[in-house]
């Protein structure tokens, strides 16, 4: 027992002694950078590789609508001249979620990618009571792609011929003047509840599932005034069956040149556009993030790409991942107290 004993301690000895040499050699932090490279090799690998395989990219809103023109429009650009291959997967439901959500849980590789916008980043956070993604945290901004401004109407033969006529009436009879959107809680709805706070009027919201009829009875003069995007209602401004009032972007739209913008109509600094960007899972590589930014830039200058979206209604605005991430979080910011305003809300 006694032998066994000193065999022991002297192998413990040893053991000490060996453990001591080995920090001469490498300090803590040493080692901390060495297994740190060597866990990122097989990510660095494929980064080198990438891509590889066809790159899917969620689209969270059915096939056919603006997001999914401007997502095709934007990859197919950027295939032309990579050779990328591209996927649109489109994936409808919950307000834009259940597409952001999919990007959010997938694998952190470059081969999922997401076109996300104001509602379902910036005002969705404020407006659903649990949210499946937290679009800071999950997610990793690639770059803006444009942004589209909001206008708002009424019937050709209304007595309201500008901002300015609106907002007298209202103040004169609060909640007597309805407006219509195509939903609780979307941007259009959103914007014309901050209109109002910054106008210190009061308007009563009607909500529409879908732009169509809200558009009918607006023409027909069942409902006094509307708001949505520019290219939703582009066609029926320029057949003179509705009056634009007012555009909500800060610098007026070419589409419109001839409308104000709110900010022009006596609200200095007053922005509510909505806008589109590419975003990944949280992690996404560095690598592929300015890979994929550069080339999404790229695409965004040139002149064909940019006409494409401009006649679209969309103002294209390249950025760098930096920018797009804090616009997301100072829109976030903007748009909370509005939301919690207008006492829109989404279990």
């Amino acid at each position: 027992m006694k032998h066994a004993f000193t065999v022991h301690c002297e192998f413990t000895k040893t053991l000490n002694v060996m453990e001591t040499h080995m920090r001469t050699l490498f300090d803590r932090r040493q080692w901390l950078v060495l297994f740190t490279a060597m866990g990122l090799m097989p990510v660095m690998a494929q980064t080198e590789n990438w891509p590889a395989k066809p790159i899917r990219t969620i689209v969270p809103f059915p096939a056919g609508g603006g997001t999914d023109i401007v997502a095709r429009n934007v990859t197919q650009k950027i295939s032309d001249a990579t050779k990328w291959t591209f996927v649109i997967d489109n994936k409808p439901g919950s307000g834009g979620n259940l597409g952001i959500d999919a990007a959010a849980k997938a694998a952190p590789d470059g081969y999922s990618l997401v076109i996300g916008q104001t509602s379902n980043l910036a005002i969705n956070p404020s407006l659903y009571a649990k949210l499946p993604y937290d679009p800071v945290k999950d997610l990793t901004p690639i770059g803006l792609i444009g942004n589209a401004p909001l206008v708002l109407v009424t019937a050709v033969d209304s007595p309201f011929k500008t901002l300015a006529d609106v907002i007298k009436a209202a103040k004169a009879q609060p909640g007597h003047i309805n407006y219509a959107t195509s939903g609780n809680g979307t941007v259009a709805h959103l914007a014309t509840e901050l209109l109002q706070r910054e106008a210190a009027i009061k308007l009563t919201h009607i909500p529409y599932k879908g732009a169509a009829q809200g558009i009918n009875d607006v023409i027909g003069g069942q409902v006094q005034l509307y708001m949505s995007s520019v290219p939703t209602l582009l066609g029926h401004i320029k057949n003179g069956k509705l009056r634009a009032l007012a555009i909500t972007s800060a610098k007026r739209t070419d589409d419109l040149p001839q409308i104000p913008t709110v900010a022009e109509s006596g609200y200095k600094g007053f922005e509510a556009v909505t806008w589109f960007g590419l975003l990944g899972p949280a992690k996404l590589p560095t690598a592929v993030v300015a890979t994929t930014n550069a080339e999404l830039n790229k695409a965004l200058n040139s002149a064909d790409l940019r006409k494409k979206l401009e006649d679209q209604g969309l103002n294209v605005t390249p950025s760098s991942s930096d920018e797009f991430g804090k616009l997301i979080k100072s829109d976030i910011a903007k748009w909370a107290p509005v939301v919690k305003d207008s006492g829109a809300k989404v279990d």
